[in-house]
C-alpha cells in the first residue's frame, strides 16, 4: 500500500520565492530513489503561509530508506545547519527547508497518510 508524507512548511512572504527556487534547483534528487512514486510543491493560494510539499512513495520503508540515504542529507545539510532539520523530521519551531543559505521557511509539520483508495482518468 503506498504512502503519502506531506511535509507543511511555514514560509514567510519575502522567502516564497527563495523557497521555490530551491526546490527547482534540486530537482531529481528524489526521483531516483527506490520506492518514489510522485512530488509536488503546492503553493498557498488563499489566507495561508503554508507550503505543501507532497511526496508518494510505495510503502513506509521506502520513505525510512530515502530519508536515512546520502541524497536526503545532501539535499538537507543547509538545513540542518541553520535552524532545523528540513522535511521529514518536522515538528516545532525553526525546522526550515535549507537548500540554501539558511532556511525559507520557519517551521514544519510531516502529516503521514496510507492510500485507501485513488482514482486517475479514464484513456
Amino acid at each position: 500500500m503506498s504512502v503519502v508524507k506531506i511535509n507543511v512548511l511555514t514560509v514567510p512572504a519575502e522567502m516564497r520565492e527563495e523557497l521555490e527556487r530551491r526546490f527547482s534547483n534540486r530537482a531529481g534528487m528524489v526521483e531516483s530513489a527506490d520506492g518514489f512514486e510522485w512530488f509536488e510543491l503546492l503553493r498557498p493560494v488563499e489566507g495561508t503561509d503554508r507550503y505543501f510539499v507532497y511526496t508518494r512513495w510505495r510503502s513506509e520503508d521506502d520513505f525510512q530508506k530515502w530519508q536515512q540515504s546520502m541524497a536526503f542529507q545532501r539535499g538537507h545539510a543547509q538545513a540542518a545547519e541553520g535552524q532545523g532539520h528540513g522535511h521529514g523530521q518536522g515538528q516545532g519551531q525553526g525546522h526550515g527547508h535549507g537548500h540554501g543559505q539558511g532556511p525559507a521557511a520557519t517551521d514544519s509539520e510531516l502529516w503521514s497518510f496510507e492510500v485507501v483508495e485513488n482514482a486517475s482518468p479514464k484513456s
